[in-house]
């Protein structure tokens, strides 16, 4: 990851988009990217689904699908051949989704570009320290450590050590009862 600690944003000559999420935030993100950041001259997709999205268009650039990918040197083949690709600009899907998770910031910490971060809204912010404020708002939101959901997140970190402990001790006490009971009867 290039430019975290720098509010620069870097030309939009080569952009590599991460579909880490539904395709619909790709399908109404992507219309609206050359009017916030300019034409790409070229735009490759990491995607796991079958065709493309909608905006995207395939002249402009190469899909790679993480299933041709698997196995450990099968990552280390694409993170070569991205690296291999010059990007300045990464743009990832952060939607609360589980879909390629490990790949999106295996993807954002390994390349030298900088990240555009699209939520589920369409909405889009810079991986930078400039956007601290954004990111640790976004952060908490999604391990649920705002509204409401605070309360009740900070009260179950709380009793777990207390849950925790209750489980082993009850567990411990079946097993020396039953210890003692294979000693009385034998």
């Amino acid at each position: 990851m290039r430019y975290f600690f720098r509010r620069c944003v870097p030309s939009f000559d080569r952009v590599l988009l991460v579909e880490s999420g539904s395709r619909r935030i790709f399908d109404e993100f992507l219309p609206g990217l050359p009017a916030l950041f300019g034409e790409p001259a070229a735009m490759d997709l990491v995607t796991c689904y079958p065709g493309e999205p909608a905006g995207y268009r395939r002249e402009a650039g190469r899909v790679y699908r993480v299933t041709d990918y698997s196995g450990r040197a099968g990552r280390r083949r694409l993170y070569r051949e991205l690296a291999a690709r010059g990007y300045r600009v990464a743009v990832i899907i952060c939607s609360g989704e589980p879909i390629m998770m490990k790949w999106k910031w295996a993807l954002a910490v390994r390349l030298p570009v900088k990240v555009l971060v699209v939520n589920e809204n369409s909405d889009c912010f810079w991986l930078d320290w400039g956007n601290w404020r954004t990111i640790s708002r976004f952060v908490a939101f999604r391990s649920g450590f705002s509204g409401a959901g605070a309360v009740r997140m900070l009260a179950r970190v709380a009793v777990f050590p207390f849950t925790l402990a209750y489980l082993l001790l009850y567990t411990a006490m079946v097993h020396i009862r039953r210890h003692i009971r294979r000693k009385v009867h034998a």
